[in-house]
């Protein structure tokens, strides 16, 4: 099997390359459209701003490459919030696989004041989908990020910090989660297994 990780100036790679290691899997790091498209998953991480992203993607034709992929792919953090419609983080319009709109957390609500970004272990609930096969509801992950991704129809996980938010979104072949598999142990290695081996 093989697997591209999309390379691009947002990425985390080399601890997804480090992930994939430990569950013994290989992957290439490209930015060429027939290598992405060759590919039998296809990996879009994320660590960054999302205009200066899309920017990036755009004048390397990878939005439209991104878009037309037939294969599963698997965007992370900032790959799963440029995978949504719309981010109010320097007013970007997205690639648009998901419907869901990037919000900005404020950091108060209901009077309680929250550290912003989110930084450290918070759980997923409502898992609905074999993304997340094998794990128990409230498992927890690693996150780090100050926008997040709105409930909507995609949404098949859910975390709360400051309110309930799209921590997993799926549809047809894309897949989405915010937080960062391969930095969440276990529990990150597993849903990287369940994408990679599904």
């Amino acid at each position: 099997m093989s697997i591209a990780i999309v390379k691009y100036n947002a990425g985390n790679i080399q601890s997804v390359l480090y992930a994939l290691e430990r569950i013994g899997k290989e992957a290439i790091v490209t930015d060429d459209e027939a290598q992405i498209r060759a590919a039998d998953k296809v990996i879009f991480p994320g660590v960054g701003e999302a205009s200066t992203a899309m920017e990036y993607l755009k004048e390397r034709g990878l939005d439209v490459l991104l878009r037309s992929l037939q294969q599963p792919v698997l965007g992370i953090c900032l790959g799963m919030q440029l995978m949504c419609r719309y981010s109010e983080e320097n007013d970007t319009e997205c690639l648009g696989i998901f419907e869901e709109e990037v919000k900005k957390f404020a950091p108060l609500s209901s009077g309680e004041v929250y550290k912003v970004p989110q930084i450290g272990w918070n759980n997923i609930y409502d898992l609905q989908s074999p993304l997340f096969r094998g794990l128990e509801e409230n498992a927890y992950c690693y996150f780090v990020h100050g926008y997040y991704a709105a409930l909507g129809k995609h949404t098949i996980a859910t975390t709360d910090y400051v309110l309930p938010y799209s921590s997993g979104l799926h549809k047809d072949n894309f897949y989405g989660v915010q937080f960062h598999p391969e930095k969440s142990a276990q529990v990150g290695e597993r849903i990287l297994r369940n994408f990679l081996e599904d």
